[in-house]
């Protein structure tokens, strides 16, 4: 609840006082955290309540060991970034003001990342597909304000519509997945979907399309180009969205439903796929970056990729691996996200190679930005030794090719790791390094502290880490992480890290020219150009329908509907026809409405032969009136009442109209070519007999949904004094609208006669 009312609650205290957003919404992130760890180590809790309930849906949310691990990064990585925010958006914001000579007070940054807390711990929670699909898309948005922060910038708009449409238009392939599964097992229900569901081409499938969605949120390969454009957002942004919460959600989907996953031997092996080339593609091109944020950028991209490998490995230590490696990574690389903006600010600069020498002019930062660095690099003492301990496990208990692809993997890891800190705190000072506030540098001092603790205690951390495995494995764990003085496999495999980490840091100028080509190679052919491409296809086409629609009324309309017509198509296509279109039999109690219901289609079809207006007007007319007679036999005359003063009433009015037109205009119309007559013609055709389908399809099977709204209105109905629904809906509902209609009109002519009358009355 806390973190729910944290945005709100923070924004309105902003507009009160613009200096009130940053310590509110920290101190109720604070709050967040310590209510969730406490309620960790309370035992959770769950809520279950019908959301719509016609509709299968339920708000059920759970503080299972996965939530639990997940919102207390989403809440305590939180806190320590608003705290840093305090001070660095103020600076922030002052250079912007200096550049474009507008003032913001920063009260929508506080907003929309408290709302993104809020999200993202409904979304650890959310224990139903349509629920967990809610929370995604408000991340989704929270993510696009966020990352358009300076919205005054075009890289910065860019980057967020990126951003939202990748990650957005893979949430359709969510809810499409969670559709397949209700379709198949009547609920939306994860727990319920784990004890009904059995292995086989349906999980396969279903699963398939949930997971691309986690990948595209986490930056996978081939979605990753999205995570270093999203750079351009203000760091406390990337400190926290892009290491420890947006691109965590989609390991955290990942997580909730392995579950499923893990039921289908296809799905686990393209985790294992994607998650191998997620941490080449990313390791090998932050090797090359020389901006700061670009470099963490695309290591996060690699790290995530360790997770997806991991979950794609199995078995528990896969499972409790990859919720540790979660833990160890959010501490870590949300503390050098901090650093490189403390950085820039006190240098005024972005570069590596503009850098250098800080440990000298900024101690305290160079150690606990070490400390983060040394976790990240799996060193001794701290909690990324374990994250790598435990990855070499899970690699070890697949086999011994495994365990070697899993050494490159955290080579990686060190060469890049040592890149930033090196290049950034070591060697020859370089320009200028001016004093940063206290608010810079305590929470990056908070993070580090975090890590060297975790490589001392680390139970508390492990045990979070098994609570969240067993929710993601559907079984308990029981991994223990812990010092080994031995030579063990996992200790031979990490002394290995160092050691070949080591020659690869010293050997740069031999293999970087091969990874700037493999970078440059990226540029050229990879998902983002095809990505551009598409958008730019994309924006010709909504050109062109543009044109089409503003040409004149009639391509207005049929912009609308004939995609409409085509969908329906497609679905009349697509959906299994066997016994849905009944033929019943026509008695004698059935001739009057059969005669009415062809008088009403003779008069429809004589209409396209008839030239004269008023006889037009008569014969369409005629149509509606038939119509009416229809209804009055379907038992229904207060619906054939109304549909005869409606057409009594348009008759009068098309008359009234043709009565004040000149009869040469009525007389002269233009005749239409024949080849317009046939195209015309067979759109009115197809449209008609797709309507045709539908209807006939409708009526043959009428919804017999029990305890449905629809059936609920039926038995409401004589309440309302009626006899069916639809008297109900045009007799009270559509009373109450007119009223409203009459309403507005009348308050519209008061003020009209206001302005007429201004100055005119006594």
């Amino acid at each position: 609840m806390l973190a729910v009312v944290a945005a709100p609650v923070a924004a309105l205290s902003g507009s009160l006082r613009p200096g009130l957003a940053a310590p509110v919404g920290a101190g109720i992130a604070g709050l967040a955290a310590v209510a969730t760890l406490v309620g960790w180590l309370s035992g959770g809790g769950a809520v279950d309540v019908a959301w719509a309930p016609s509709l299968d849906l339920r708000f059920a949310i759970e503080l299972d060991g996965l939530a639990a691990l997940y919102s207390l990064l989403a809440t305590g990585i939180g806190f320590a970034v608003l705290v840093y925010s305090s001070r660095y958006l103020p600076l922030h914001l002052e250079h912007e003001r200096e550049a474009t000579g507008t003032s913001d007070p920063g009260v929508r940054f506080y907003f929309f990342i408290l709302l993104f807390m809020g999200s993202m711990v409904g979304l650890a929670m959310a224990q139903d597909l349509i629920l967990v699909f809610v929370f995604w898309d408000l991340t989704a948005i929270a993510s696009y304000y966020l990352i358009g922060f300076d919205r005054h910038k075009e890289e910065s708009r860019a980057s967020a519509l990126m951003a939202l449409l990748v990650t957005g238009i893979t949430a359709v392939l969510l809810l499409i997945g969670a559709l397949v599964f209700y379709a198949a097992y009547g609920t939306f229900s994860i727990p319920e979907l784990v004890e009904l569901t059995e292995p086989g081409a349906l999980v396969t499938l279903a699963g398939g399309l949930i997971a691309v969605a986690g990948l595209a949120k986490s930056a996978q390969v081939p979605f990753q180009f999205w995570l270093p454009r999203a750079m351009a957002a203000p760091t406390p942004v990337s400190a926290y969205l892009h290491s420890a919460a947006m691109v965590a959600a989609g390991v955290l989907l990942i997580g909730r439903v392995y579950p499923l996953l893990q039921k289908s031997e296809v799905l686990l092996n393209a985790l294992l796929v994607i998650g191998l080339l997620s941490i080449a593609v990313g390791g090998i091109i932050a090797l090359t970056r020389n901006v700061m944020k670009q470099l963490l950028a695309y290591s996060t991209i690699s790290q995530y990729g360790y997770v997806v490998f991991m979950f794609g490995l199995g078995g528990e230590y896969g499972a409790m691996a990859a919720s540790f490696y979660v833990i160890a990574h959010a501490l870590s690389k949300s503390a050098l996200f901090l650093t490189a903006g403390a950085v820039t600010e006190a240098t005024h600069e972005t570069e590596i190679s503009r850098i250098g020498g800080l440990a000298r002019r900024m101690p305290l930062l160079a150690a606990a930005s070490g400390a983060a660095a040394a976790g990240l690099a799996a060193l001794p003492l701290t909690i990324g030794f374990f994250k790598d301990e435990l990855l070499f496990d899970a690699a070890l208990e697949r086999g011994a090719p495994f365990a070697g692809l899993a050494l490159l993997a955290a080579v990686l890891t060190l060469a890049y790791t040592w890149r930033f800190w090196s290049g950034v705190f070591l060697g020859e000072a370089r320009g200028h390094a001016e004093r940063v506030p206290w608010a810079l540098v305590a929470p990056v001092a908070v993070l580090g502290s975090l890590v060297l603790v975790g490589g001392i205690l680390v139970e508390p951390f492990a045990a979070l880490a098994r609570d969240a495995g067993a929710a993601s494995f559907d079984a308990p764990v029981e991994v223990e992480p812990a010092y080994h003085l031995e030579a063990s496999p996992e200790n031979l495999l990490a002394l290995a890290t160092y050691a070949i980490g080591a020659l690869v840091i010293l050997s740069r100028p031999i293999w970087i020219g091969a990874a700037r080509a493999f970078a440059r190679a990226g540029e050229l052919a990879g998902p983002e150009r095809a990505y551009n491409a598409a958008l730019r296809g994309l924006n010709r086409f909504s050109d062109f329908i543009h044109t089409i629609e503003v040409r004149d009324l009639r391509g207005r309309v049929a912009t609308i509907l004939v995609p409409s017509g085509i969908l329906v198509g497609l679905g009349i296509l697509a959906t299994p026809s066997g016994d849905v279109y009944r033929v019943g039999e026509v008695t004698g109690d059935d001739v009057p409405l059969v005669l009415a219901l062809a008088a009403a289609a003779i008069a429809t079809v004589a209409i396209i032969f008839t030239k004269k207006h008023v006889t037009l007007v008569l014969v369409l007319s005629s149509a509606g009136f038939a119509t009416a007679v229809a209804f009055a036999f379907f038992g229904a005359p207060d619906v054939a009442l109304v549909a005869i003063l409606i057409e009594t009433l348009i008759t009068l009015l098309v008359l009234g109209t043709l009565k004040l037109i000149p009869r040469k205009v009525l007389e002269s119309g233009a005749r239409i070519p024949v080849r317009q007559v046939w195209r015309k013609g067979s759109v009115a055709a197809v449209a008609g007999a797709t309507a045709f389908v539908v209807a006939w399809g409708t009526l043959s099977q009428p919804s017999a949904v029990e305890g449905g709204a629809a059936a609920r209105l039926t038995e409401l109905a004589p309440e309302a004094h009626a006899n069916d629904v639809v008297t109900v809906i045009l007799a009270d509902f559509r009373a109450l609208d007119t009223i409203g209609e009459v309403t507005v009109v009348a308050l519209v002519l008061l003020g009209v006669a206001t302005l007429l009358f201004r100055g005119r009355l006594p």
